[in-house]
């Protein structure tokens, strides 16, 4: 008898091997390619793939823009890789947080002509894999016996990875709490493998009537160790114990680092704001969006756990519609205000002025 993997455990594996420096095989109709994470390319593993083919880099349009590459394929660009160019001129590309040290990189050579769905699919695996969205993609002829190597069709992985994986409650138990004696945690846990989710109710919520609700996105750096460089300790230690106040409330923590990059990405971030550059300037030099995360999470818990209208405490618009658009009515938005310091006046300042916050 022979174990057939399905579609979404093969993403998982192939998340795997690009996070440790592994290529995966992406195919395409008739197309075939090798994929490896450009921040985990070795020298010898890109001496293997030079006598395979012909590399190309592929980065994201917002990684182009910052180096000053036509993305011709819209959201993405494919560079040549230079005949002696090894792994510190792909990291060097890669990564911006040693721009301003290593300033002269090019003269680069986009290329224009062929396909770029491998790429398009390769760039997301490798965000969903938290690395940097830049990867060093190999043609090969298709059918290339590559032992060993898991191999995704990118038509079937490309919507997969697009696709909200369900989750599944694992396990809950009573937690008393700063907040309040009587505090429940679930946990749930994605189909795809990837990081679980929490919720956290405090008191007895009245699934009949909107519970004062917050989805919280993850951030190690202020929950944990008290960041002076955003709100969102604060915040979560606010909306704790203003549910603990009223008695009832359920708080919805979500893995989702760094707006959704990653906790290395988000240094990467940090490093980049010391020399200069705003949150959303930093994410776009990386080569992300100004904001990765997928709220449609929290609203899944909510619907998981009864409740199908909410008090929304938030300064964030999006939340709020993301809420709406998937049938969680917010029957009012409480405002979660008050914690300016000197430190992140300039992040709130970024939140207000380019993502829409309303501090």
């Amino acid at each position: 008898m022979t174990l057939t993997l399905t579609l979404t455990e093969r993403i998982a594996r192939a998340r795997g091997d690009l996070r440790m420096g592994v290529p995966v095989v992406l195919t395409e109709g008739a197309a075939a390619a090798l994929v490896v994470a450009a921040e985990a390319l070795t020298p010898s593993r890109l001496l293997e793939l030079r006598g395979l083919g012909v590399p190309e880099l592929a980065i994201t349009a917002r990684r182009a823009a910052t180096l000053k590459v036509a993305a011709y394929h819209g959201d993405l660009a494919r560079l040549a890789l230079p005949s002696d160019a090894g792994v510190a001129w792909v990291a060097a590309v890669a990564d911006p947080v040693d721009d301003l040290a290593v300033p002269m990189k090019g003269p680069f050579r986009p290329l224009r002509d062929g396909g770029a769905g491998l790429h398009r699919t390769a760039l997301l695996l490798a965000k969903s894999a938290h690395l940097l969205p830049a990867v060093v993609v190999v043609p090969v002829a298709a059918g290339t016996v590559l032992d060993g190597l898991t191999v995704l069709a990118a038509e079937a992985a490309l919507p997969e990875l697009q696709r909200l994986s369900p989750l599944h409650r694992v396990v809950a138990a009573r937690l008393p709490m700063a907040a309040s004696d009587a505090g429940r945690v679930h946990v749930f846990r994605p189909d795809h493998g990837g990081e679980e989710h929490y919720a956290i109710e405090i008191g007895r919520p009245d699934r009949d009537h909107p519970v004062l609700a917050r989805l919280h996105s993850a951030c190690f750096t202020g929950d944990v160790l008290g960041s002076l460089k955003c709100d969102c300790g604060p915040q979560l230690r606010a909306g704790l114990a203003q549910m603990g106040a009223e008695g009832a409330g359920v708080l919805l923590y979500l893995n989702q680092e760094g707006r959704g990059i990653g906790l290395a990405n988000k240094l990467r971030a940090y490093a980049l704001q010391d020399q200069g550059f705003d949150t959303v300037e930093a994410n776009h030099r990386l080569g992300f969006e100004d904001d990765e995360r997928d709220f449609r999470l929290g609203a899944g818990l909510l619907r998981q756990l009864g409740f199908r209208a909410v008090r929304l405490m938030t300064n964030n618009p999006r939340k709020v519609e993301v809420m709406a658009g998937c049938g969680i009515t917010v029957a009012e938005r409480v405002p979660l205000r008050g914690f300016e310091t000197t430190a992140n006046a300039g992040y709130l300042a970024t939140k207000a002025a380019k993502s829409g916050h309303l501090l």
